[in-house]
């Protein structure tokens, strides 16, 4: 299938890491030119709906990136993250608690420099970005890849998984099939839901920020 996207930030490493995966668990790349990508068509293309299936998948996509790849690392844009949360604040005073924002802050800027590894991340790995397909069960799709912490990648998959455990169990249950521990995909979780908020009301979304912001005190009572 032909995907041609808007020439933006977040897309200009998927190219990169689709063929650093090489059909790996992931979507063959065919052919690019810029944001234009002639890539392999899942079929039936139906959505991810387990949370161990995920996460196993997710696993085997954390290569050790190559040197020179080109893409950005983590640390750099959680670092710019950071600022603008803190920008976002003075500028837009929504109101948040400040120091469930100042804890965001601090693990946005501190949690890169403590990963154990750095690994190619998918950067945006949601159920609906693992497709049934053919030649493999499932596939991912449509990354947005930098390289660092591979603990950052999971939130997506345990946030919008839809199962009856609780959100703590989650965690347990994605950190067991990953390697990691619950409490740093729940760090990350939280740094990451904290710039999703402050993002919201950037884009004057104060219903969504104000969602947020209650997950990330959930988030913060299970640290």
């Amino acid at each position: 299938m032909l995907k041609i996207s808007d020439p933006h930030r977040e897309a200009a490493g998927e190219a990169t890491a689709l063929r650093l995966w090489n059909g790996h668990h992931a979507a063959r790349l065919y052919e690019n030119d810029g944001f234009a990508l002639l890539i392999e068509r899942c079929d039936p293309g139906t959505h991810l709906d387990d949370l161990v299936t995920g996460a196993a998948l997710l696993r085997e996509l954390w290569i050790t990136p190559p040197a020179g790849t080109g893409l950005e690392t983590l640390a750099d844009v959680t670092a710019e993250w950071a600022d603008l949360v803190e920008t976002r604040m003075d500028t837009h005073r929504p109101g948040f608690d400040p120091g469930l924002v100042a804890l965001g802050v601090k693990l946005l800027r501190e949690l890169p420099a403590s990963a154990s590894r750095d690994v190619l991340l998918h950067g945006d790995f949601n159920p609906g970005n693992v497709l049934a397909a053919q030649r493999e069960p499932w596939l991912a799709i449509d990354p947005k890849p930098m390289t660092g912490d591979p603990a950052y990648d999971p939130w997506p998959l345990i946030e919008q998984t839809e199962d009856d455990h609780t959100l703590a169990d989650r965690f347990t249950i994605a950190a067991e099939t990953l390697g990691e521990t619950p409490h740093r995909l729940t760090a990350w979780a939280l740094a990451r839901t904290v710039e999703s908020a402050l993002w919201c009301v950037s884009e004057d979304d104060l219903d969504d920020a104000a969602e947020e912001m209650a997950t990330a005190r959930e988030l913060a009572d299970l640290l």
